[in-house]
């Protein structure tokens, strides 16, 4: 079944678990020291307290526990050898097209891509590919850790296949229909 939010739009295989959130993330970070105008070019919220809420999709072939990090914190550790998870997260429109995220449309992952080098943390076994792109004015990290470095070229196409299927709604759009300022 497809899940679409914030402009988000995925529908993975069947046995995947799928959620898209906004939440405060590493992603709010991006915009300190800009004009509330310029915050209010993202498809963000900003809450009372001046948290920047971005959207975050994580997909999955385990269960997501609830209390996870934007990169996988609290999920990764708990991956066997054929587990896959998927983080894609925005950063704001402000950042998009330029510099680390000058890279244009969704990355197609390969196996050669992946490495236990790659981790925010080592972890034994286990490899990850991170990639910084815009699709249609968005800025995004898509983060793609495997349970087995060994088992990569079986599991990298099933990540792949949910990559692939990924659909990013374009800020223009988005602003047209008021989702976004």
């Amino acid at each position: 079944m497809a899940v679409e939010k914030y402009g988000l739009r995925c529908q993975p295989p069947r046995g995947w678990r799928l959620a898209i959130e906004r939440k405060a993330s590493v992603a709010a970070g991006v915009p300190h020291g800009l004009s509330p105008a310029m915050r209010g070019q993202a498809l963000e919220r900003v809450e009372p307290n001046g948290e920047v809420m971005r959207p975050i999709l994580h997909a999955c072939t385990i269960d997501l526990p609830s209390d996870r990090g934007d990169f996988g914190s609290g999920v990764v550790d708990l991956l066997g050898s054929e587990d896959v998870f998927i983080s894609l997260v925005e950063y704001g429109s402000e950042v998009a097209d330029q510099g680390l995220f000058a890279e244009q449309g969704m990355p197609r992952l390969a196996p050669s891509q992946f490495g236990p080098n790659r981790l925010q943390r080592p972890l034994p076994g286990r490899s990850a590919s991170q990639h910084f792109f815009s699709v249609g004015g968005r800025a995004f990290c898509l983060f793609t850790v495997i349970g087995s470095h060994s088992r990569r070229m079986a599991t990298v196409p099933r990540a792949a296949e949910v990559v692939r299927g990924l659909h990013v709604t374009d800020r223009r759009t988005l602003v047209r229909q008021g989702e976004m300022t």
